[in-house]
């Protein structure tokens, strides 16, 4: 099965330094994670996997993630292989663009050589490569009507992704959408994404009307699910709909 360590992104030097593979070779092995994706029975299993496939195999990657996107704006930084693309997908978010939204969106691919000096995005680029992101490649992963998934890359050096790097990139792109779409794992993906709004929106009511903090807010859709003994999923949901938190009939 494929490694699960693409959370912590440790690469020995061994990887690194590994010499290309041959076509047949990465053919093979492109093929072989394709099935071992497709008989993850876990989200968050699936997505790692898919991230070290990408440690694994694309040349010059330090960093790399699973981008879920939703309303446009909304992005969740997920399987990532460590804080930079989290804190580069909370910036996005942020200022509503970037790669990883027009990957997504508008484009399959979107390469980026120089965040210092790249213009597309005023608002994130510069300050992503303050973050530390100094080059990215994002691929459009899937698209599930408003939800959408992306994959993202990051070098540490400026320049750093060659012609090499983005071909075997988008194969692993495009194996990893093979495996998503031939799984029930979108639709799982896309619940997850429906349920955090909801709850978003059931926690800015509460936070309103009573003057609290979100985890507050949380605290009392927690307990209200445990008291009625009902999904916390429904009571955000009866709240957003009728203002109250009771148990459906």
């Amino acid at each position: 099965m494929v490694s699960k360590s693409a959370e912590t992104g440790d690469r020995t030097t061994a990887e690194q330094d590994a010499p290309a593979m041959s076509a047949a070779d990465l053919a093979a092995r492109l093929g072989n994670i394709a099935r071992e994706l497709q008989q993850e029975d876990d989200t968050d299993s699936m997505l790692a996997g898919i991230v070290h496939a990408v440690l694994e195999l694309v040349p010059h990657v330090a960093e790399a993630s699973v981008s879920l996107i939703s309303g446009r704006h909304e992005i969740d930084s997920r399987a990532a292989s460590g804080d930079l693309p989290r804190r580069v997908d909370a910036l996005q978010s942020q200022t509503g663009q970037g790669p990883c939204m027009d990957a997504s969106y508008e484009k399959r691919v979107v390469s980026v050589p120089d965040l210092s000096k790249d213009q597309r995005w005023p608002d994130f680029s510069r300050a992503a490569y303050d973050l530390g992101a100094r080059s990215m490649l994002s691929f459009q992963l899937f698209v599930d009507g408003a939800h959408l998934g992306a994959l993202n890359l990051f070098g540490n050096e400026v320049g750093v992704f060659d012609a090499e790097s983005e071909r075997i990139g988008a194969l692993v792109a495009a194996h990893a959408a093979v495996a998503v779409a031939g799984s029930q794992q979108v639709s799982q993906l896309t619940h997850a994404l429906d349920t955090r709004d909801l709850i978003g929106q059931a926690k800015g009511i509460l936070m309103e009307r009573f003057k609290i903090t979100a985890h507050q807010a949380f605290l009392l859709l927690s307990r209200a699910s445990s008291e009625l003994n009902i999904k916390l999923h429904d009571v955000a949901e009866q709240l957003t709909v009728s203002g109250e938190m009771t148990k459906k009939r």
